[in-house]
């Protein structure tokens, strides 16, 4: 039979003074008392700490070894203790990874959901984007004009080096004949010459086919041919000018479709949708440039350029240091050409499109860099990728510590350029549900996000699909609420919360598990708390009371005691005054107290005078 009773004899933790006590399980209590006056060595040094080391005594002794052992509390006795979990006044942590999303596990769950039911759109365009079917692919095909003469291909190389003689031969034995590449169809028994360092696309002829209905069937075999050759993309050719989702930087008559999520507008394929894509601390979702941290410690324009009147070969860049060489020189020198401009040129007269490609490169931009020496002029093809990807490698790799902090002088930690903060790589963040990403979702308030999630609309196979994930959210979401959480965001970082906020969001955790016959220790939870707030934290601790759930709690707030079921008040001073416990009892029963101090106050018998004189604020 469970005892209905916790007691507790001969406590003497810290300036506790042989403490005989007998509390009520199942009940809401309030530890209260002068500060220093015993409530936390009696709730948290005596009570938790039995109930943790009983716990880990419980375990085998294998397991012990890994978590070391736990030193007895000074007390003769305790009985009818129950597993304790204590929810005190500190940091959540701080880990920047931890936000308020990952400490509640209510992003575990968008991830989830977004998975399931969110829509994939291009990173480029913005374009909803699909899987397709073989049978959807088949459909669209033939609809395509009656008796057009197409050519079915399946993309092989894109944009990429090589003489590609070895793969030419291969399909030449696997029994395709034709190809195109670089746009134009070529004889696989002719042996195509490459350049080997030229880049090129390459698409082998899988069939070629005049629709009418009767080649239904050749068509959907070329269709799996085709996908299966390029790993789930192919190409329709046709020369109808009516073909159906064709863009304006595609080859008049290209047709792409694709098994897997792509882009046809883009030319763009996409990984299929996974809880780690939206994961920031999986490779698989977080911002490779910041590794899912959001911010990173980078050069900052601003400082890199402290006197702008200086040009680029004037060393504006102030950690370039010395004077450019001719090597680097003819590099910077295809640049400026590229972008209409003079090295020569003051940096505060260059336009801000050429300061940034200056600093932060051309992308995939192919330029042409003529080294003039001589024998006459060579020329070679690349990309530039700026000065700063330059500064970035030198600091890498620097060892010297007087080396790593002249570079440093030079860079600011900042939000994450490529992901703005947002921490995800651009393809989760192309997801949305209900036209939000889940960037929008975790920037939202809890407030804002409690009526999103009330209101998103699904379709009916949607909403089956997220029944369960959806509960699990809004119900974690609105214990945040009635904790007075909603001001914050599910993004907001774990070690920017306060210790008040940080005990709350673990309260919340902790409704949320729906754990039984448990002895909680709380550490003032209303701390930092609005008074507007305040019975929205009451109405929490109470329903952890009405699952079956033992709850103390150490607090000076009126309305807390007045709502608790069992008050203790400790005394009658603090320290070595300290230690004993005055009174115990209901509301009624500490009022008419005649020891208690806080009996006194909550009767009325003593007050706080408010001063007849308040003190002039010295204004500086």
């Amino acid at each position: 039979m469970e005892p209905e009773t916790i007691v507790v004899k001969g406590a003497r933790e810290h300036n506790l003074r042989d403490i005989e006590l007998e509390l009520p399980r199942n009940q809401l209590i309030c530890f209260t008392g002068v500060s220093g006056s015993g409530k936390s060595s009696f709730a948290f040094d005596t009570l938790h700490a039995e109930g943790q080391r009983r716990y880990i005594e419980s375990l085998s002794s294998y397991a012990r070894q890994f978590m070391g052992q736990l030193t007895k509390p000074d007390v003769d006795l305790i009985t009818g203790l129950s597993p304790t979990i204590s929810i005190q006044q500190k940091a959540t942590g701080w880990n920047p990874r931890s936000t308020v999303g990952t400490v509640t596990q209510i992003h575990d769950y968008l991830r989830v959901l977004f998975a399931r039911v969110g829509k994939q759109h291009c990173t480029q365009c913005g374009r909803a984007i699909t899987a397709q079917t073989r049978d959807q692919i088949l459909g669209q095909v033939m609809l395509l004009p009656a008796r057009s003469k197409i050519v079915m291909l399946a993309p092989i190389v894109r944009q990429q080096k090589g003489e590609y003689r070895d793969l030419f031969e291969d399909m030449l034995k696997r029994g395709y004949a034709r190809a195109r590449v670089n746009g134009q169809l070529v004889s696989l028994s002719d042996d195509p010459m490459l350049d080997r360092n030229a880049k090129h696309d390459i698409e082998i002829v899988v069939d070629r086919v005049t629709l009418r209905p009767s080649a239904k069937s050749r068509v959907a075999e070329a269709i799996e041919n085709a996908l299966e050759l390029g790993e789930g993309t192919l190409i329709v050719q046709t020369a109808d000018d009516s073909v159906r989702g064709r863009s304006k930087s595609r080859k008049r008559g290209d047709l792409l479709l694709s098994s897997q999520y792509a882009c046809t507008h883009c030319n763009i394929s996409f990984a299929p949708p996974s809880p780690q894509m939206f994961s920031f601390n999986s490779p698989t979702g977080m911002c490779q440039s910041c590794d899912g941290i959001g911010t990173r410690f980078d050069f900052d324009p601003e400082l890199l350029v402290p006197d702008p009147r200086k040009s680029f070969v004037g060393l504006a860049v102030a950690p370039m240091r010395t004077r450019i060489g001719k090597w680097r020189r003819h590099i910077y020198k295809a640049v400026a050409e590229e972008l209409g401009v003079e090295l020569t040129t003051p940096w505060k007269k260059l336009p801000k499109k050429a300061q940034h490609a200056l600093l932060y490169g051309t992308g995939d931009k192919h330029l042409t860099y003529e080294w003039r020496w001589s024998g006459g002029i060579w020329r070679h093809g690349g990309t530039f990728d700026g000065v700063i990807a330059e500064l970035r490698e030198k600091y890498r790799k620097a060892r010297a510590t007087f080396v790593r902090a002249y570079y440093e002088k030079y860079m600011r930690r900042s939000h994450c350029s490529d992901c703005d903060g947002a921490r995800l790589n651009s393809q989760a963040l192309a997801v949305k549900l209900d036209g939000r990403t889940i960037r929008d979702c975790v920037g939202m308030s809890i407030a804002q996000a409690v009526e999103f999630f009330e209101n998103v609309r699904l379709s009916a196979t949607e909403q089956f699909i997220a029944e369960e994930v959806l509960k699990e959210i809004r119900a974690r979401l609105q214990f945040l609420v009635d904790v007075g959480l909603h001001y914050l965001t599910l993004e907001r970082t774990a070690p920017t919360l306060s210790g008040g906020e940080s005990q709350r969001i673990r309260l919340a955790s902790q409704i949320g598990s729906g754990l039984v016959g448990v002895l909680y220790i709380l550490d003032e939870p209303s701390i930092g708390l609005h008074a507007r707030d305040n019975q929205r934290l009451l109405d929490s601790l109470l329903r952890l009371r009405d699952m079956g759930n033992t709850v103390i709690v150490v607090e000076h707030d009126e309305e807390t005691m007045r709502s608790a079921d069992t008050i203790v008040d400790f005394g009658p001073g603090p320290g070595v005054k300290g230690g004993h416990v005055v009174a115990v009892g209901t509301l009624d029963e500490i009022r008419k107290s005649k020891s208690s101090v806080t009996g006194k106050y909550l009767s009325g018998r003593d007050e706080i005078e408010v001063p007849a004189q308040r003190r002039e604020v010295s204004r500086r």
